[in-house]
């Protein structure tokens, strides 16, 4: 195949299934604030002291540091997005609400550094990841830079009036969306190509059915917490070196790298040129209000929450 290749039957049955099973729990977290205080806070703490030391350790079985990071800036980012949603107070605080914000744009500059430190590494083995460095990684850090840039409208976040208390986000555009999976995509292909199926393809995938599709305007809720969710369980069960059955992995050739990095650095920019569009059209500061409100998509999301 030309972007991944290994498509055994037992291969194709584990990634349904483990998109199934990170689908139900992230529904069911969704829906309970108590299912959500056991999946993302009691479990961690119980899995930090007791099971993450021994599986977590050893850097050929977990994939070192950056495992342990992933899992707990995901689990940072679900804690707090719950702690807007439960307590009213935080509502109107303004540091909470640029929380979202800052958790997600941390998250892309860790990427596009890690891109960038790629770009040296031709044909380097790192912890059982073939890293194939090149002007790809150049071009999806910057791309990551402008996915940074065109984050708007965190003060206008609310908490949905349904019964899901869901952190919505309406001037998250579905664009701007779009946009962003083809850079993660991109940034998983080039730097962890071993497990970018299922880091980016089924995970992406999941966040943009839960986001675009079964709940409208919640996608970064979703994103987090099913990132959340598959760090915790691939620091717990080393998944790709010890079992036969999560082995899809990169061709490892050049042009999918080519093709990810351009198509991820075109999509970004032309989030920022509608950006700057939609500035001067209005004359809003994308700091300071929202910048997207007139848009029909943005009074979907509004009518899907009861706002």
């Amino acid at each position: 195949m030309f972007f991944f290749e290994n498509y055994t039957l037992i291969n194709l049955i584990s990634a349904i299934a483990l998109m199934i099973g990170l689908f139900v729990i992230n529904e069911a977290t969704r829906r309970s604030k108590v299912l959500s205080i056991i999946f993302y806070v009691l479990i961690p703490v119980v899995f930090t002291l007791f099971v993450w030391p021994q599986t977590g350790n050893n850097e050929a079985v977990s994939g070192n540091w950056f495992a342990w990071i992933k899992t707990y800036s995901a689990l940072a980012g679900v804690i707090g997005f719950m702690l807007l949603r439960y307590l009213p107070r935080l509502q109107k605080n303004r540091f909470m609400l640029f929380f979202p914000a800052l958790i997600l744009g941390a998250n892309i500059f860790e990427a596009v550094l890690r891109d960038f430190q790629v770009y040296g590494m031709a044909g380097v083995v790192e912890n059982g990841l073939y890293l194939q460095g090149g002007p790809w990684n150049i071009l999806n850090g910057i791309a990551g830079i402008l996915s940074i840039i065109t984050i708007t409208g965190w003060v206008g976040i609310r908490i949905s009036n349904n019964k899901f208390k869901d952190m919505v986000w309406p001037d998250m555009q579905w664009f701007y969306i779009v946009a962003y999976c083809i850079w993660n995509l991109s940034y998983v292909y080039n730097c962890i190509p071993n497990r970018s199926f299922y880091a980016g393809v089924i995970l992406l995938s999941l966040s943009l059915i839960a986001g675009l599709i079964t709940s409208k305007g919640v996608w970064l809720q979703h994103r987090a917490q099913i990132l959340a969710l598959f760090a915790m369980f691939s620091l717990t069960f080393p998944i790709y070196s010890t079992t036969p059955y999560f082995s899809i992995t990169s061709t490892l050739n050049t042009l999918p790298l080519w093709i990810l990095s351009i198509c991820s650095l075109a999509a970004n920019i032309g989030v920022l040129v509608f950006q700057l569009y939609m500035m001067k059209k209005t004359g809003r500061n994308p700091l300071k209000s929202p910048l997207y409100s007139d848009l029909t998509y943005t009074q979907t999301i509004l009518d899907s929450n009861q706002l």
